[in-house]
């Protein structure tokens, strides 16, 4: 064939298509979830053009997300739920400290099952264990770990209630999980967040606990020392700290910081 030929054919092969870059892993407090799903639908409308896929989310506790990074896992974000297990990141080198911002804010409150919702006025003085009833169990994070529960037991203090009520505690390993537990009726109180409450109608808020019970509840958000160089990274934490985000956060109940 001759060589003006080979050009021709050449010219009107089919161009092999964009390599798709690897998917961002943002590992993200569970209190994020419905809120981050749904940003990460818009980024990925936004940006799959561009050659970007949509990011893969892992939602645990912090201290959990925390850990696995801590022991090598890939993550390239983590949206912590509080600024304890970010600084434990920190402390150890797993973020870029440049990155790091106080994203978004929440408030705790008090649930119960809605059937058996009576509200509650969370004041000193009150008294939760006569709510709980005859071996009723009160459902939140695990103080030790979980900063929900971390939250929780700074206001159960503050109202005088902490050393009563601490063997009763439902520890559980998320928001969610408890959250969970007080829908299924297993226990009849629950400590979580606004917008976790608000997602469900299997419970009400009965009771919110003053901001000067507990240390502000924060998100800070940060990229990874491993996606240092990875302007996707960046670009989404942009993206979900900036002002066309602001809305959808504020849509979930946060407040924007």
């Amino acid at each position: 064939m001759h060589r003006r030929s080979l050009c021709a054919l050449a010219a009107f092969a089919p161009m092999p298509a964009r390599a798709q870059a690897a998917p961002l892993v943002v590992f993200a407090a569970a209190s994020l979830t419905d809120a981050l799903k749904d940003l990460a639908a818009q980024w990925a409308a936004q940006w799959a053009a561009r050659g970007h896929a949509a990011p893969r989310l892992v939602f645990a506790a912090s201290s959990a997300l925390a850990r696995q990074i801590e022991q090598g896992a890939p993550a390239d974000l983590f949206l912590s739920a509080d600024e304890q297990w970010m600084d434990h990141a920190a402390q150890r080198g797993l973020i870029l400290p440049a990155t790091r911002r106080n994203a978004l804010g929440n408030a705790l409150v008090l649930v119960a099952p809605a059937a058996t919702a009576r509200p509650v006025r969370l004041a000193p003085g009150v008294d939760l264990a006569a709510l709980l009833g005859q071996g009723g169990r009160l459902a939140t994070g695990d103080p030790a770990h979980v900063p929900v529960g971390i939250y929780a037991q700074a206001a159960l203090t503050w109202l005088g209630q902490w050393d009563t009520l601490r063997p009763r505690l439902a520890r559980a390993e998320s928001v969610r999980a408890a959250l969970l537990l007080v829908e299924r009726g297993e226990a009849p109180l629950g400590i979580v967040y606004a917008t976790d409450a608000a997602l469900s109608p299997r419970v009400t808020v009965i009771g919110h606990f003053p901001p000067e019970s507990h240390p502000p509840v924060r998100y800070p958000f940060a990229v990874t020392r491993r996606a240092e160089g990875n302007a996707g990274a960046h670009a989404f934490l942009a993206f979900i700290t900036g002002p066309d985000a602001a809305a959808t956060w504020r849509r979930f109940g946060f407040t924007v910081a």
